[in-house]
């Protein structure tokens, strides 16, 4: 899965602001220079630390001077609990005065990254089959009122001496639309695409 635009968080924990960045980004240039224009605009931030997966073969992590495996590692692995990919956490923060200790460290890093995620719309790739239908006029009502009832992205409406509907699904609906339209109408297999579709939005699956 991946998200579908950038998001950002801010937490506190014991006087120390954890803020953390989502990037999507598909190289590791990508992801670098996000970091980069992160620095710029906390320069005067205790640490910078970040964690990416770039096509889910690409890892890196870095704790930016936290102890080793506290910050950077946790971001790392919350992502990839997540399934997430083509994907950079900077995690931004400021400290408070409070030492949080090994665990501590580990929890606030991991939860910016998870509470950062339930803030971003997650997309996921499918393959679909596109399909053509071609119909008459007196059929628009009945036609529009099923792609809306069962949810089905009608992609190209044309309108010339007869009626086409370009549709993608990932099944036909042939019997359906048989039925609906005494078999008037039947879909015709265009080809079959890859294409990117909400997984879950505003914190709900």
């Amino acid at each position: 899965m991946r998200i579908k635009e950038d998001v950002w968080n801010q937490t506190e924990i014991k006087k120390s602001k954890f803020i953390c960045y989502l990037h999507r980004c598909f190289s590791e240039a990508d992801a670098k220079d996000f970091l980069l224009e992160i620095k710029r605009a906390h320069p005067d931030a205790s640490h910078h630390c970040y964690a990416m997966i770039i096509k889910d073969q690409l890892t890196r992590s870095n704790d930016d001077g936290e102890p080793h495996g506290t910050a950077g590692l946790p971001m790392l692995e919350t992502l990839k609990g997540h399934q997430l990919q083509d994907i950079v956490a900077v995690t931004v923060r400021y400290f408070g005065g409070t030492l949080l200790g090994t665990g501590g460290l580990i929890r606030a890093y991991s939860g910016s990254v998870s509470e950062a995620i339930q803030h971003a719309v997650l997309t996921e790739t499918r393959t679909m089959n596109r399909y053509q239908l071609t119909f008459s006029y007196d059929l628009i009502g009945k036609l529009d009122y099923f792609f809306a009832s069962h949810e089905i992205e009608v992609i190209d409406k044309q309108y010339e001496e007869q009626v086409y509907y370009q549709y993608q699904s990932d099944q036909s609906w042939e019997n359906e639309f048989s039925e609906i339209t005494s078999g008037r109408c039947l879909p015709h297999f265009l080809e079959t695409v890859t294409v990117e579709t909400i997984y879950k939005k505003n914190g709900s699956d």
